[in-house]
């Protein structure tokens, strides 16, 4: 045995384990060879799967079993034990399947098998012969792999207005910006994976016009692109700072891989931030700029941070977490002005800044869907099955304000895993599958050593309950209005995550 295989943990599957040693609904981790293998039962079946997953390398043997699916503890990935398939970003990969075979009262697990083959879309009536997507993030891709995944065989082209392939937008902000995690981990898929799946992605494509009736799409440097089906992800950008000295060469703002790298740039040269905005892209940009040894001042209007979306006792929390790593808080506080060398607030204190970071909200891109037609309503309407106003045209990401079946209310959310499910979700009723869109929104985010996962959508409750200890780093906490639950928060507590989104899944209470 190598040294690498030793390390490995659990049983060699190869020798098996004993039939009554699983029960129903277990799984164990476990080896084959130099690989680490996940064995698990339903009923009478067992599968074996890679253990680790695909999008953060997780050990899935910690994940939750569903039906016939297991779920990432870190970032609520699934995958389908039969086939191995990435059912749910963010997780793009699928994980191998393994040869099981039951004898002598054990279950033993042998080679990796062939992935099954989709069936292709070719020959299928109504399939549309040519797929446009507006937007190269999180929701564009998603959509374009899942076309390709599904054996769509038609003309398929991504337009996106920035100059990098599709990438890891919420490592930006956190390990790529702290220096933690390198370049060449941004990247979702090299150049060469969208021209061998025949997508054709044009970079700095600036989309001018939608012409729906026509079906054609029209670009800034005269070109046009028919269309068969059109899915707007065309996403948000950050709100501007309008005040004076607000476009200085040192104020920044972080949305695109382009942004993260000249902040990383101009961090290298510098000794005091000013971030301004207590929201997630603050404070985990206040995080990773503290990595850094950076001098953290940040600004912000509320009292608390994050209280409207995580409660008082929580932002007050993540206040003395940013606080214990050296950062400083002008909260109740606003910039009134920006220059070369500090930044002054409206009560008169100024404060010294080589850097300035702007983190106060994004707003839906929205210009084009308008011009073409299509209904509005702060975001573009879509219905369950993310289809716009206008047949054919379809709409995913942050843009896209849906029914949410679980709060009974139209809602739009700007979350990457959201975002990269609704374009999976579009991309299969593309292909006529008429899906509806049922995901629970869910997302994560790292300040220092801290991750606090989220499920569900509470726009507005008047409740809140705490079941843990914050300072233990060992708690959920549930969100409420009039007694419902609407979204859990949990430090720490994997599959409380994973249960309560199944649970909002089921309507379960």
């Amino acid at each position: 045995m190598s040294e690498e295989s030793s390390k490995l943990g659990g049983p060699d599957l190869r020798e098996g384990i004993g039939f009554d040693t699983l029960p129903d609904g277990g799984r164990v981790a476990g080896r084959v060879g130099d690989e680490p293998v996940l064995l698990a039962r339903r009923g009478d079946e067992f599968f074996a799967i890679d253990a680790i997953c695909t999008h953060y390398g997780a050990p899935l043997a910690d994940g939750l079993l569903v039906d016939e699916t297991i779920r990432c503890p870190w970032h609520h990935a699934c995958f389908s034990l039969r086939t191995g398939e990435a059912i749910r970003a963010p997780a793009l990969n699928p994980v191998s399947c393994w040869r099981v075979e039951r004898r002598d009262g054990r279950v033993h697990v042998f080679e990796k098998l062939e992935s099954p083959a989709q069936p292709s879309t070719q020959d299928v009536p109504g399939t549309p012969r040519s797929v446009v997507i507006l937007g190269g993030g999180a929701a564009g891709n998603a959509a374009a792999e899942m076309l390709r995944r599904h054996r769509y065989a038609g003309s398929l082209t991504m337009l996106s207005s920035d100059d990098s392939g599709p990438y890891d937008r919420p490592n930006l902000s956190k390990g790529y910006l702290a220096g933690a995690a390198p370049e060449d981990w941004i990247p979702l898929r090299s150049p060469e994976f969208y021209k061998a799946q025949g997508i054709d992605l044009k970079l700095n494509a600036r989309v001018v016009a939608i012409d729906a009736s026509a079906r054609r799409v029209q670009l800034e440097d005269g070109s046009s692109y028919p269309y068969d089906a059109l899915l707007l992800a065309t996403g948000a950008e950050p709100v501007r700072l309008a005040i004076p000295g607000g476009d200085l060469p040192h104020v920044r703002y972080l949305r695109t891989f382009a942004d993260s790298r000249a902040l990383v740039a101009k961090a290298l040269t510098s000794r005091r931030a000013v971030v301004i905005g207590a929201s997630f892209i603050g404070l985990e940009a206040a995080a990773a700029l503290r990595a850094r040894d950076i001098d953290v001042h940040v600004v912000g209007p509320e009292t608390i941070p994050m209280e409207r979306i995580l409660g008082p006792e929580v932002g007050s929390f993540i206040r003395k977490l940013h606080e214990s790593h050296g950062a400083t808080f002008h909260l109740g506080a606003t910039v009134v002005s920006i220059d070369e060398r500090s930044v002054t607030l409206k009560n008169g204190e100024i404060l010294e800044a080589d850097l300035v970071l702007v983190g106060i909200g994004v707003r839906p891109l929205t210009a084009l869907a308008e011009q073409a037609g299509l209904a509005i309503d702060r975001g573009v309407t879509v219905d369950a099955h993310l289809q716009t106003s206008i047949p054919n045209i379809f709409a995913a990401g942050d843009i896209a304000r849906w029914p949410d079946h679980h709060t009974g209310e139209r809602i739009r959310v700007e979350h990457w895993v959201v975002a990269e499910r609704q374009g999976q979700t579009a991309a299969r009723n593309i292909l006529g599958r008429k899906e509806t869109f049922n995901a629970v929104p869910f997302f994560w985010t790292e300040q220092y050593d801290l991750a606090i996962a989220y499920v569900g959508h509470a726009e507005r409750w008047d409740s809140c309950a705490i079941d843990g200890s914050l300072e233990a780093r060992d708690c959920a906490i549930a969100y409420r209005r009039e007694g419902k639950t609407l979204a859990v928060a949990t430090i720490y507590r994997d599959l409380e995550s994973l249960r309560a989104e199944v649970a909002f899944e089921r309507g379960v209470a």
